[in-house]
């Protein structure tokens, strides 16, 4: 049997493209096991998988000054001495990395093990992370048309962002009946990242009488962001976080207004879901959520709407224009080669997997 590393960690965004690929790479045969940070959520997320869990030191690699640039540079170092110890234990005959800084001493390791590495790449820019690790990888997947060109000759794939196949299961009614919504009227479904977005949730309330009028709201408002004031407020649904039955939801929802996460908007891509795209500004990150939305506005996926300029009016106007052009972006996003991930970047590990038997 084969065996590979996944590593990754940090946010979950590094942890879920992993979990989709598992039963892909269990059925192509091959024997898994993780390393990632002692504690952090990589660790839960992947030991409810039933995969054979391993932590390492992890420091993170900042841009920024910070008395821990003094200190994590050490645990860096620890992490690589423990991660070579354990590949030479684990064996793997190829290493998947979907980044976040634990994955950085991993792929070193890798490298002075002699062991293949394919990394991934969510965003349009390689975060720092990834930036170190990309010259000792063999092959790098990548979301966006525009970062096969900023990678090194002959090692970028445009494979798309690997997507669970259960979120393609879900089932509308299913989705109607958890929301305690009708078939009557379209649902649109707001998400603002696992924290929420506290600009886009005052900006759908702000409006929600004149939404309400034609559509439906399914709201994914996050932690501690319920408005007690609005619960009882008929086609109205507000939820924290759901996980279950977020495919049920996907499945109810005519229209998507969310944040311009890579791993959510390769989401949304792969289910063909109309969608408004409120990146986060650059006061907020290092701007990669703004590279991605202009990327899938380009290519007629979705609608941006930059932050600074949400407003009641934008929104309103944003959300009418999408609906009523709805199959116009169905068709654009049809048309790409952006959502087979899962079996893209399976067949690129089976194909650099060495023929050697462990």
């Amino acid at each position: 049997m084969k065996r590979i590393v996944l590593t990754g960690g940090g946010t979950a965004g590094h942890v879920t493209p992993n979990i989709a690929l598992l039963p892909s790479l269990k059925k192509a045969n091959y024997k898994i096991f993780y390393i990632g940070s002692y504690q952090g959520i990589e660790r839960k997320l992947i030991e409810e998988q039933g995969i054979p869990y391993y932590g390492i030191s992890s420091g993170k690699l900042r841009r920024y000054l910070d008395i821990k640039n003094f200190t994590d540079p050490f645990r860096v170092l620890k992490g690589y001495y423990e991660a070579k110890k354990l590949l030479k234990r684990l064996k793997p005959d190829i290493i998947f990395s979907k980044g976040g800084f634990v994955s950085v001493p991993v792929v070193f390791a890798a490298k002075h093990c002699h062991i293949p590495v394919i990394i991934h790449e969510s965003d349009m820019t390689p975060g720092l992370a990834n930036k170190l690790a990309i010259p000792l990888a063999t092959k790098v997947c990548c979301n966006f048309p525009e970062t096969v060109q900023q990678l090194p000759e002959g090692k970028a794939v445009l494979s798309g962002s690997p997507i669970r196949a259960e979120l393609m299961k879900g089932i509308r009614l299913s989705g109607l009946s958890f929301a305690g919504l009708s078939d009557k009227k379209p649902v649109i479904c707001i998400m603002g990242g696992s924290q929420g977005s506290k600009a886009i949730n005052q900006a759908v309330r702000s409006i929600l009488p004149k939404l309400l009028t034609t559509y439906q709201i399914i709201h994914l408002c996050g932690k501690g962001n319920i408005d007690n004031s609005l619960i009882s407020t008929p086609g109205y649904a507000q939820f924290e976080y759901v996980k279950n039955e977020l495919k049920d939801i996907f499945a109810a929802s005519d229209l998507i207004i969310s944040r311009a996460g890579a791993n959510a908007i390769c989401e949304i891509l792969t289910l063909r879901k109309p969608n408004i795209l409120i990146p986060l500004s650059t006061a907020a990150s290092r701007g990669d959520q703004l590279l991605n939305a202009a990327s899938y506005e380009k290519q007629g996926f979705s609608k941006v709407l930059q932050e600074e300029k949400l407003t009641d009016k934008t929104l309103l106007s944003a959300v009418h224009e999408v609906y009523a052009n709805r199959k116009s972006y169905i068709y654009a996003m049809g048309q790409s080669t952006q959502t087979n991930g899962v079996q893209i970047i399976t067949d690129l590990i089976v194909e650099t997997t060495p023929n050697v038997s462990k």
